[in-house]
């Protein structure tokens, strides 16, 4: 007879071991929470790499580079008459003073075109670049045929009307700032890219309008006065072409419904007797209100927030006065009996110099496009304004000594073309960085003016500067520099934003 033994469990421990409440906690949702708790852990890692995606975000590529040549061939259309337009005034009967008019005047227009235009655009950019590439053919037409109807005031009105199509300047550094289609941390590096063809703008318009008068082509209509403007605008006609073809608009938000109104639905409820109280006998026809997408809440500016603002707009005029200034007046002065410079430029020679300047900012400004990418835009903004202004102390002090010479002058432009390219490129990305993503048309309108105050005012006031004196006329822009670096100084915590 064998008899059956049972082990207890207790004996080897074999019990499941007992949790306190506290590691226990509710028996029955115990796993639902480790699971909720696992989908929450999942869920916010994807937020993190969505809001990553987000800040590093691009628009498509052929839109881009199709915005980026467009404001680079414009700055061309801005430049490509420094060379010549003095001569070409004068020719007919125009003074220096009028030669910087020329040259200065479309940024005005151009600022007085772009409200009217921001009310057309849609917040969109196709209208925009159809309306700039337009008016940038027919002004340079305009431009050339002054010549043939002895026309002064024609190069005027032919550059008034180049003026509009300078309005897409906006419109480009908007888009390379449009929270919509750019992250955070790539908006410096695309405002690297502009000022790079901004550099492409004042190298190659003064040296094409230089060798174009030198070539001279003996002719009543194509000549050297007139050549450079009815080559680009057959180049900014093709250009347009091409631009309808391949150019992709940003996506407009799509409109919400607020209201769904929902089908009859019958209750379960519906089978007890007719004369049964029930709590639901029949959902009839509703509708249900669905939430709207929260209106943005109202921003207003903190004390230091409205101090970079200024800031940033100060430097945006700073930049493009001293630009404008000096290539409006390196014309003028190398040509003029002035004694500082005893030299004798043609616009050949001059345009070249300016040319020169500019190539020789190139490989730095290529650089800055990759180290924007781990460079604070405050710091790119020190070292920008501390170059532009040692080229201003140098001019001073080489005009001052009367030893200003071929090799000083370009030292000087140089120094102010490297160091004032380099600033604008931070201008518009560091206050989009520290302003909600609504306010990208409102300060981009901001800088643009503030660059259009600086152009105008620059080019009047570099073609007056061998009449009012070259030690004033130097002297006048390091005094803006100065009230400049004292803002900069002041607010200099508050210029911190993300690289990129």
């Amino acid at each position: 007879m064998h008899t059956q033994f049972r082990l207890l469990s207790t004996v080897l421990s074999l019990a499941p071991r007992r949790l306190r409440p506290s590691q226990r906690g509710p028996a029955r949702g115990f796993r639902l929470d480790a699971a909720a708790s696992g989908t929450s852990a999942r869920t916010v890692n994807r937020e993190v790499e969505h809001v990553e995606d987000n800040e590093y975000k691009l628009p498509r590529k052929t839109s881009l580079v199709i915005i980026l040549f467009a404001s680079a061939l414009l700055q061309v259309s801005l430049y490509i008459v420094v060379s010549s337009s003095n001569q070409y005034t004068a020719y007919l009967g125009g003074t220096a003073t009028f030669s910087g008019l020329v040259i200065g005047i479309p940024p005005a227009f151009s600022g007085l075109g772009l409200l009217p235009l921001m009310k057309l655009d849609q917040g969109g950019y196709k209208r925009p670049l159809h309306f700039a590439l337009a008016s940038g053919v027919l002004g340079n037409v305009l431009y050339s045929l002054a010549y043939c109807t002895k026309s002064l005031y024609l190069i005027l009105i032919g550059r008034i009307v180049s003026g509009f199509s300078f309005t897409f300047f906006l419109y480009s550094k908007r888009y390379c700032s449009d929270p919509r289609i750019v992250g955070v941390r790539r908006r410096t590096t695309l405002a690297g890219w502009i000022v790079l063809g901004q550099g492409v703008g004042f190298t190659v318009g003064p040296f094409l309008g230089g060798l174009f008068y030198k070539v001279g082509f003996s002719n009543p209509v194509f000549n050297g006065y007139t050549s450079p403007t009815w080559v680009l605008a057959g180049i900014l006609a093709v250009f347009w072409v091409f631009a309808t073809l391949l150019f992709e608009d940003v996506p407009h938000p799509a409109s919400i419904s607020p209201a769904v109104e929902l089908t009859p639905v019958s209750s379960p409820c519906e089978s007890g007797s007719p004369g049964e109280d029930t709590p639901v006998s029949k959902i009839d026809s509703v509708t249900m209100e669905m939430p709207m997408p929260p209106e943005p809440e109202s921003f207003r500016m903190s004390s230091p927030q409205l101090g970079v603002t200024i800031t940033m707009c100060w430097f945006a005029m700073t930049c493009f006065f001293i630009l404008g200034a000096w290539e409006a007046n390196i014309p003028v002065f190398t040509s003029s009996d002035s004694p500082f410079f005893p030299y004798h430029f043609s616009p050949f020679a001059a345009g070249n110099l300016i040319a020169l300047g500019g190539v020789c900012t190139f490989p730095f400004l290529f650089l800055n496009v990759f180290l924007a990418r781990r460079v604070q835009d405050r710091h790119t903004l020190a070292l920008g304004t501390s170059l532009g202004t040692t080229g201003l102390v140098l001019a001073l002090i080489f005009l001052r000594t009367r030893t200003m010479s071929y090799g000083t002058l370009f030292t000087c432009w140089f120094l102010i073309a490297l160091g004032f390219n380099l600033t604008s490129t931070v201008t518009l990305s560091l206050l989009s960085k520290q302003l909600p993503g609504e306010w990208n048309a409102r300060i981009s309108l901001a800088i643009q003016y503030s660059n259009y105050v600086g152009r105008v005012c620059g080019a009047v006031w570099g073609g007056a500067g061998v009449k009012v004196g070259m030690l004033n006329y130097v002297g006048m822009q390091f005094g803006i520099v100065g009230a400049g670096a004292v803002m900069f100084l002041t607010l200099w915590r508050q210029l911190k934003a993300k690289t990129g």
